[in-house]
């Protein structure tokens, strides 16, 4: 996939997920697209790996600085302590013009991934997310409460029965594929 076109669809997930109520700072979109690319199979490309707050793309990181820089982001402040949001600009409706044919190929993807996450918040995310990495690159084989104590091993802070309804909601969403 080209870098356009990756970029489209990272535009049109932000999009949504503001129109959800998302409140879609960096953390948002980071795991929002994991979600959209390791369980809704949208195609970006890239690498995640298990970092403070969950899976994150140090590659991701760098093309939401591209796209601020392109004027298709636009960063809007909030109250301390709460960090900036990233909000879709006017400036990316020819983006989505141009590449309407890849997006209306992942539109059920990225509205899928949206909905499943846009009213969570980043603790909510973390769980998710974090779930998501073990079940499905580290212990696609185990029980879930196997996979919600690996959890508690990465993330301590994460009480058990929260990592247990992490996983058992990764688990039904696999499950609905």
């Amino acid at each position: 996939m080209e870098r356009l076109e990756r970029t489209a669809l990272l535009f049109e997930l932000a999009k949504q997920l503001h129109e959800k109520g998302s409140w879609c700072g960096e953390t948002h979109l980071q795991k929002a697209a994991y979600w959209a690319e390791e369980l809704r199979s949208l195609p970006l490309g890239f690498q995640f790996i298990l970092y403070k707050h969950g899976p994150f793309s140090f590659d991701l990181r760098d093309e939401l600085t591209s796209m601020r820089a392109d004027g298709l982001l636009e960063l809007s402040p909030n109250t301390q302590p709460y960090g900036p949001t990233l909000r879709p600009s006017d400036r990316g409706d020819i983006l989505l013009k141009r590449y309407r044919d890849i997006l209306a190929q992942f539109a059920d993807t990225i509205t899928r991934a949206a909905n499943e996450l846009a009213n969570k918040n980043v603790s909510e995310l973390e769980r998710l997310t974090t779930a998501l990495y073990v079940t499905k690159r580290e212990m696609p084989q185990d029980t879930a409460e196997k996979r919600a104590e690996r959890i508690r091993q990465i993330k301590p802070h994460i009480p058990f029965d929260k990592a247990l309804q992490a996983i058992d909601a990764v688990d039904r969403v696999i499950s609905d594929r």
